[in-house]
């Protein structure tokens, strides 16, 4: 942690913003949620980032014990970054924090994001009240990374994988699916672009992407009476 800046303060929650507040951490800590992944893919997920920014935020997450690098076994032998029991401890935070700013009045809706942004905000912003009376298990590809998402009577189980005989399959670039659950995007004009191919029950892709609301935006700043 040499060099890293220092509050000066004992609290824990300085010592939280020692360890994951400098810029980029965060979403570094995002990208590695679902689970491993190599440098390459990790700037896949991060394009504004430099490879030498990345270097260093990894560094420090390993030098705290967030993260560790391993070598896969063969076949793979490749190294990958992947958060320690701790580090994964975070994501109810995360989740949290994301929630928080999704109330942001100036929150930017035309940005891009990635994989494991759609997934997490999923997993985030699920309305357990509109999937009450029905199951379903939906196998999702995102950027040609597979999911799986099963709908359990107001439950949801979203994980990295196949699934068998899945109720319907949704195969979409990560932006067209956001902006058809959270942005108001057509579903058949994304189907009609390409951006979203559906396969199977169709009416279960339409209550799915139904399951997923914003929360209310917080009012914009006002200036006082008189």
């Amino acid at each position: 942690m040499t060099g890293k800046r220092s509050y000066e303060d004992g609290s824990p929650l300085a010592h939280a913003l020692e360890l994951i507040g400098e810029r980029w951490a965060l979403l570094v800590i995002r990208e590695l949620i679902l689970g491993p992944k190599r440098f390459g893919d990790l700037r896949k997920g991060l394009p504004g980032i430099s490879p030498n920014v990345l270097t260093q935020r990894l560094q420090e997450l390993e030098g705290a014990s967030i993260v560790l690098r391993r070598r896969l076994p063969p076949p793979a032998s490749v190294w990958v970054y992947e958060l320690t029991q701790w580090g994964r401890e975070l994501e109810p935070l995360m989740r949290e924090i994301g929630r928080w700013a999704a109330r942001s009045p100036t929150l930017p809706m035309d940005r891009p994001v990635s994989v494991n942004s759609v997934i997490l905000s999923f997993r985030t912003m699920f309305d357990p009240a509109r999937a009450r009376s029905f199951a379903l298990t939906i196998a999702l590809t995102l950027d040609g990374q597979p999911f799986r998402a099963t709908v359990a009577y107001g439950a949801l189980d979203i994980e990295p994988g196949g699934t068998d005989a899945p109720t319907a399959a949704i195969d979409a670039d990560p932006n067209a699916l956001a902006r058809v659950v959270y942005g108001g995007g057509s579903l058949d004009e994304a189907v009609r672009l390409g951006s979203l191919r559906i396969e199977g029950d169709r009416t279960a892709v339409e209550r799915f992407v139904t399951l997923f609301a914003l929360p209310e935006r917080a009012p914009v700043n006002a200036p006082a009476d008189g």
